[in-house]
């Protein structure tokens, strides 16, 4: 027996916000097909694991001492790979997006101010406000999954936003915000925005980016990671750009030495090997296409997407439909609108295996129009 295993969790003195809740994350199983968590399923090279292994040995060397507290040399080295006049003092990383969106919200949310959203949208951003005690509100997307000024706007009006969260290609959405949008909505507010873009390496322009703005407005934020294009969902490497004022202020509420030695070191050699890391998008960005082609012509409602995923209904039971595909060895993601599932761009293979097994359970399960309200 455990030490303390006779006390369950409703007896310990949970934050009374936690009581109930559950531990995010999407299911982790061993299954042969896996299309449910955006990843890009192809591993970096031999060469490349090579000298990622190298650069860790090496390391070692010095394991004893902490690491650059600022991880300032891959910050200089995203600086680069993004462009747009960027230097190392407009970067902050952390580990993973997830830790980059709870620096901000340290920073610039907590008791008394405001988050806003707009759903459907990221499971994680609710989740975000709670465990740094930020006010969350929501504002549905138009009928279309997108958003534009006016919507956003009159929402930060109505609420009295203190941070707009606004992710595109928005997930599970897979539809994107204009930079001219996210312009507007700039020039509209003095509240701070965040534009998410994880996924912009996949949408068709790449370079079209929010990052064109900082220059003109000292309180956006830009977020990416390099979980998913780069293929380096284990190393886990988040960051943004925004003026220097914002990375100082992250700095302040930063754990020290948040970023490990092992860390900084992996993602500089992904870097360094950046066409080669970013070798398969262009692919995964075209079978995203075709496999929302595909699901169309069988009679599939699909939401178009911008990203290495989409959205594609609407089932009277959506969970049957998952289950189904799982006993089939395919894992998809239970995620989005009531009747939606979301499928990750995968290999030539896996897209195969996703397209036999929702073949052969397809003529077992209801398929609603877009006026049929799903099974909740």
């Amino acid at each position: 027996m455990s030490a303390g295993s006779d006390i369950t969790l409703d007896q310990l003195p949970l934050r009374p916000e936690l009581v109930g809740q559950e531990p995010y994350g999407a299911p982790q199983l061993d299954v042969p097909v896996m299309l449910n968590v955006n990843e890009n399923p192809y591993p970096p090279s031999s060469k490349v694991r090579i000298q990622m292994a190298e650069a860790i040995r090496d390391l070692t060397k010095t394991i004893n001492r902490y690491p650059d507290r600022e991880a300032l040399a891959l910050r200089q080295d995203l600086a680069r790979y993004l462009g747009f006049g960027l230097g190392a003092e407009n970067i902050w990383v952390a580990n993973g997006s997830n830790e980059v969106m709870t620096h901000l919200l340290q920073a610039f949310g907590g008791p008394g101010r405001t988050l806003l959203a707009f759903t459907p949208t990221y499971s994680m951003y609710p989740e975000y406000a709670r465990n740094t005690h930020t006010g969350y509100v929501t504002v549905p997307r138009k009928h279309d999954f997108t958003v534009d000024a006016e919507l956003v706007l009159s929402a930060i009006a109505e609420h009295h936003a203190d941070i707009v969260l606004i992710c595109t290609p928005n997930n599970p959405t897979g539809t994107q915000t204009p930079v001219s949008v996210i312009e507007e909505i700039c020039a509209g507010t003095d509240a701070m925005v965040i534009v998410d873009e994880a996924y912009q390496e996949f949408t068709e322009v790449p370079a079209d980016s929010s990052l064109a703005l900082l220059p003109r407005f000292g309180k956006l934020v830009v977020s990416r990671t390099m979980s998913k294009a780069f293929a380096l969902a284990g190393g886990r490497v988040g960051y943004f750009a925004a003026a220097p004022a914002v990375v100082d202020a992250c700095r302040i509420v930063r754990l020290p030495y948040h970023m490990s030695a092992q860390t900084q070191a992996v993602a500089r050699v992904a870097l360094a090997h950046t066409p080669e890391m970013l070798g398969q998008v262009d692919a995964l960005r075209d079978s995203c296409q075709q496999i929302q082609q595909w699901l169309r012509h069988l009679g599939l409602e699909v939401i178009p997407s911008q990203s290495n995923f989409c959205l594609f209904g609407r089932f009277a039971d959506r969970h049957a439909v998952w289950q189904a595909l799982l006993d089939r060895g395919v894992l998809i993601r239970e995620t989005g609108p009531q009747g939606f599932l979301r499928v990750s761009a995968g290999t030539g293979q896996e897209m195969s295996e996703f397209r036999a097994a929702l073949s052969d359970i397809l003529p077992d399960h209801q398929v609603l129009s877009p006026d049929e309200e799903p099974a909740r």
